[in-house]
């Protein structure tokens, strides 16, 4: 038999806007989907990483020269295994005074791809990051697989955050990672009107005059505007009404902010 409670269960506390973003593990993922990196390790220097990819199926592979010092390293060590460091930094794009936005670090160890799985691991690189060098691997390329021991975030130069390997792996991308920069170099250059009215949206002080509003970032719970002051700096968010699911959903959200941005104008006499 279904009994009732004797009182109703408290009802779920529903964030304010403001406050929701991705999660770590999403921010990590959509750095990890940056260009920009290097790896060192045991015995070698910085060295270049011609290009990096988390696969679908959770594993982190590099593609790194064949006659570079990694690689060598990697095929001297023990077992071929060899503790690495790889670090990824994701760029603002466009103009400002710190451009970068975030780091991530990858600790583990890394090994060569073996043989028989090379075939497998450049198709499962390719599906998330396209590479014409991928076809020289096993001659001019050589494809390394790093085994995650630790993931740490740094964000707004000051912050460090610790994910789990597990977390990491499972989570994925901002959908909207791979449009952001074209929409925000697209909004810097030809639509200052909307940064102006998006300025109308921000909390009462939060900009003075002679303050310059730049975007600084985009993902599905929404804008990030950077307030650049002689002295400092400021990073804001503007959320959108709900959060988003795909890039395909952008343009409505952005006509919504709009709206509400010419509201607030028209409250504000």
């Amino acid at each position: 038999m279904t009994t009732c409670p004797s009182r109703p269960a408290p009802e779920p506390q529903t964030p304010h806007l403001d406050d929701l973003r991705p999660t770590a593990a999403e921010r990590a993922r959509t750095v990890a989907a940056r260009r920009a990196a290097s790896v060192c390790a045991v015995g070698v220097e910085t060295s270049r990483v011609l290009a990096h990819a988390v696969t679908a199926q959770g594993q982190v592979l590099l593609a790194v020269p064949a006659d570079g010092d990694l690689a060598r390293a990697v095929a001297a060590a023990p077992d071929q295994d060899l503790s690495a460091l790889v670090m990824v930094s994701d760029h603002a794009p466009v103009p400002v005074r710190r451009p970068i936005r975030a780091q991530l670090w990858l600790s583990g160890w890394v090994t060569p791809v073996r043989e028989h799985d090379r075939r497998a691991a450049a198709l499962a690189f390719a599906e998330v990051r396209p590479e014409g060098l991928l076809l020289d691997v096993g001659t001019a390329v050589t494809l390394l697989r790093l085994d995650l021991a630790e993931v740490v975030l740094g964000e707004g130069g000051t912050t460090t955050t610790e994910v789990s390997p597990l977390d990491f792996l499972e989570a994925r991308p901002d959908p909207l990672a791979a449009v952001e920069a074209a929409h925000l170099a697209h909004l810097d250059r030809d639509h200052p009107e909307f940064l102006a009215l998006l300025a109308g949206l921000l909390p009462a002080g939060a900009r003075q005059p002679g303050d310059v509003l730049r975007p600084l970032g985009l993902d599905r719970f929404g804008v990030r505007l950077r307030i650049e002051r002689p002295a400092g700096h400021q990073d804001v968010r503007v959320p959108f009404a709900r959060p988003l699911t795909c890039a395909g959903e952008l343009g409505r959200a952005v006509g919504r902010l709009t709206c509400a941005a010419r509201a607030r104008l028209r409250e504000r006499g």
